[in-house]
């Protein structure tokens, strides 16, 4: 590969894939993000850096297909979905011998990406809570407390589409610190260190994003499904 603009959209990498964009926001992802555990994906992300298009591609084929379910998720919209890989993986291009190994390469390149996805929420202007507000602990928590359990209320008994729906209207950063937590599978030190806060406030407003959704579902109980 010797331009990476050209990296094909997410659903078109290899036949094999089995991704389609229309069907993307239902497609299950893995519960454990990919890093480089062993020499040869060491060996891959080292000769990536040192400028190997080859080695860079195998990247992109690794990594692609979370990155775009973190943007659709985010955006809801497959052809923007799609445009802010391409984004995320130009700036992991441009980017990529400044990584120095200090957190997981996924974690590092799930920074970038959500760089540029908070980036184009600000542009459109949307009236969500940014993910500076989201971060801010509230006056009235006390410090020590943790909400790291899993929430039981909202497994089971909720409508998937209705808790897609759900999602989807959470304040962008909230609606974040969900998605990397309970869909992608990322641990809170992991959030923590891609968006630069404390495992704490990590927490807390994964506690809050579940209140949210849990009065969002409340108020429309015509979606919840029978037990």
């Amino acid at each position: 590969m010797s331009d990476p603009t050209s990296l094909p959209p997410p659903d078109q990498v290899s036949a094999s894939d089995g991704h389609e964009p229309a069907a993307a926001a239902e497609a299950p992802t893995p519960k454990h993000p990919v890093t480089a555990p062993n020499a040869v994906d060491a060996d891959i992300l080292a000769r990536a850096q040192a400028g190997d298009h080859q080695a860079f591609a195998q990247l992109y084929s690794l990594h692609k297909r979370r990155i775009y379910s973190l943007c659709l998720r985010m955006v809801g919209n497959v052809a923007e979905a799609e445009d802010l890989t391409q984004e995320a993986f130009l700036q992991l291009h441009r980017k990529i011998a400044t990584f120095r190994g200090d957190s997981a390469f996924s974690t590092w390149l799930h920074r970038l990406a959500i760089n540029v996805v908070l980036m184009q929420l600000r542009k459109k202007g949307l009236s969500l809570i940014s993910l500076d507000e989201a971060m801010e602990p509230a006056p009235e928590e006390g410090p020590g407390r943790s909400f790291g359990a899993p929430d039981l209320t909202l497994s089971g008994a909720i409508d998937r589409l209705a808790l897609q729906r759900a999602v989807a209207s959470l304040p962008a950063g909230y609606r974040l610190i969900f998605i990397l937590h309970d869909i992608e599978g990322f641990e809170h030190n992991e959030i923590a260190a891609m968006l630069d806060c404390s495992i704490g406030n990590s927490k807390s407003q994964l506690h809050k994003a579940r209140l949210k959704l849990r009065d969002a579902l409340k108020s429309n109980p015509q979606q919840e499904v029978r037990p």
